[in-house]
């Protein structure tokens, strides 16, 4: 979400990358065969095709759940960012999105993105769809149970400039905007979860967060590549009315 368009988490850059290597297959460069070689010995790549999951990302939620218990059954999920669809794979398990339980209550999920994201069930995506228009936000408000969302997740990345300042600035500008957003949908004592890469705009968006979330902290899952500048911040107990 770079400004107007925003692709999907680190997952679409990904597949864009591989499909773009593929193309290349017989003229690739000495940087593009390393990193498909370090692609196809990466156990979370591999971990991902057996357990059918769209996309390594989602063992960065799986770990963080396991962790800290951001999604729960019954919960509504707001997953920004969605394509490919992975984070919500993940958390139509967590919160019982099918009702495959009947013990415990069945939550909701909706996924959010720019570009198209394939069908999955238990999970309503609105793709082609701007989170920060104000249109967008109000199908978001539609669709969640009472317009309210327990947890808001976000995998967002903006189109990569390969300017690192300049894309770290643009995701920490989503961010502020989910921020933003999240005033209007997220239930008091709420969680938001979101991308950031690092740099000198990163103090900016924590102290915003620290004020709307009793509890702030920074998270870098095994799942995130130790070279990439991502992590995460796993802000708790929304303080909103």
């Amino acid at each position: 979400m770079a400004g107007a368009p925003v692709p999907g988490g680190s997952c679409w850059l990904w597949m864009s990358r591989c499909l773009h290597t593929t193309v290349k297959f017989l003229r690739k460069t000495g940087a593009e065969q390393r990193w498909l070689d370090r692609h196809l010995r990466d156990p979370f790549v591999k971990a991902s095709k057996q357990q059918h999951y769209r996309c390594r990302s989602a063992f960065k939620l799986l770990e963080i759940d396991d962790k800290f218990c951001v999604l729960r059954p019954g919960f509504s999920v707001l997953d920004c960012g969605a394509a490919p669809g992975a984070w919500s794979q993940v958390a139509v398990e967590r919160v019982n999105a099918l009702g495959a339980d009947p013990a415990v209550p069945t939550g909701f999920v909706l996924g959010v993105d720019l570009l198209r994201v394939s069908p999955l069930e238990g999970a309503v995506f609105l793709s082609q769809a701007d989170i920060t228009q104000p249109s967008t936000l109000s199908m978001i408000q539609r669709q969640l149970p009472l317009g309210k969302a327990d947890v808001i997740l976000s995998d967002m990345a903006p189109n990569a400039t390969g300017i690192k300042e300049l894309d770290h600035q643009k995701l920490i500008r989503l961010c502020l905007s989910l921020l933003d957003i999240s005033q209007s949908i997220l239930k008091p004592k709420g969680t938001m979860l979101c991308k950031f890469w690092d740099g000198s705009e990163t103090r900016v968006l924590q102290s915003r967060l620290k004020e709307h979330f009793q509890d702030v902290r920074t998270i870098k899952p095994q799942a995130s590549r130790k070279d990439s500048a991502e992590s995460y911040y796993l802000a708790r107990l929304y303080r909103g009315k």
